[in-house]
Formats: structure tokens, C-alpha cells, sequence
């Protein structure tokens, strides 16, 4: 049974579905009300490092993932922890959405975090009200819960199927639909 959308749930695209921006993908929601929805994708990993897309960062090895196709000159992060950013939003216990981008500096400059419990995201996916609705009606997303582990995971290219399997027998057997039903 999938889940009702909100702030800290993961859409999880449904095998079928051909947008090439979400196909296979984990859409982590980090707001979701009457305005619209937002969220990041969790799945699909960039070859750039932070440090390599904003000038004058220092360096700090964690991945830019591409978000989604809203805004893909943007820059978003979430990141795991008890020390919260100023400005950051709280999507579930734990886990945080943005903040001062010039106090993230300073502590990636002192050491103060680690490169493990943040995610960068050029761009981000972005529905209006009632739009995952009626993308729900017509199956294009599972929703369910996650956890920061997964969240985090450092197998991203795994995610999709793994979070699949985890939610039972029926979504198990989504998971190993192949990707081009024609090749199987």
C-alpha cells in the first residue's frame, strides 16, 4: 500500500514510466502543502564534486546530484546531523534542507563536517498543488517512507531496486521488471 505524499517521504518512480527525468528515480519530497510539492532525486549521482561547481568553495569531496529539472541553475543541499545551519529547514528528525551557504563554508573550511552527511542537487523537481495527485492516479509514483541511511546510501545506482524489494513481495517483483521490456 503506498503511502499518502508529504515532507520526508520518497516518491518512488513506477518502472513503466519513460520520462527520462525520472525514470527509475527517488525523489526525496522536502515540502509539500498547499503551494506545491519539492523534492530532490536521491539516484542519480553527477562526476562533479561541490568544490568543482561553485567557485571559490573550499574543497570537500561530496557529490553534486542532479536534483531535478527545475531550476538547473540552482544549487540545493540537504544534509544529516544535530548541528543545524541557520536557515535550514527541517525535513524529518535529523535531516535538514538548506541554509547559509557562507556558514557551510566556514565549517567545511575548519573540518567542523563531513562530506558523508550532506548531498548537493543542481536543480530540483517541483509540482504544483494537486499535480503528484494526479500523478499518483495514473501510477507514475509509489510513495513511501525512508530513512536517513537510505537517504544517504552510498550505493545510489542501487537505490531504486533496493528500496523497492525492501517494501514487500508485490513491489520486490516491480523491481526486477527490466528496464526495456522488449529485451527480456
Amino acid at each position: 500500500m503506498s503511502e499518502n505524499p508529504a515532507k520526508g517521504k520518497v516518491l518512488i518512480s513506477e518502472p513503466f514510466l519513460n520520462d527520462p527525468n525520472f525514470k527509475r528515480t527517488i525523489i526525496l519530497l522536502t515540502e509539500h502543502g498547499e503551494e506545491g510539492s519539492i523534492g530532490f532525486v536521491l539516484n542519480k549521482p553527477t562526476d562533479y564534486r561541490i568544490h568543482e561547481v561553485i567557485e571559490e568553495f573550499p574543497e570537500f569531496d561530496s557529490v553534486v546530484y542532479y536534483g531535478g529539472p527545475v531550476q538547473l541553475n540552482t544549487l540545493q543541499f540537504i544534509y544529516k546531523g544535530e548541528n543545524v545551519i541557520d536557515g535550514s529547514i527541517e525535513i524529518m528528525p535529523g535531516l535538514y534542507w538548506g541554509g547559509s551557504f557562507d556558514i557551510l563554508k566556514t565549517l567545511i573550511s575548519s573540518g567542523a563536517v563531513s562530506p558523508r552527511d550532506f548531498r548537493f542537487f543542481l536543480g530540483y523537481s517541483g509540482w504544483i498543488d494537486g499535480q503528484i495527485n494526479d500523478e499518483l492516479a495514473i501510477n507514475s509514483w509509489i510513495v513511501a517512507n525512508s530513512s536517513i541511511e537510505n537517504i544517504f546510501s552510498d550505493e545510489p545506482d542501487k537505490l531504486w531496486r533496493e528500496t523497492l524489494k525492501g517494501m514487500g513481495k508485490k513491489f520486490a517483483i516491480l523491481a526486477s521488471f527490466p528496464e526495456n521490456p522488449s529485451v527480456n
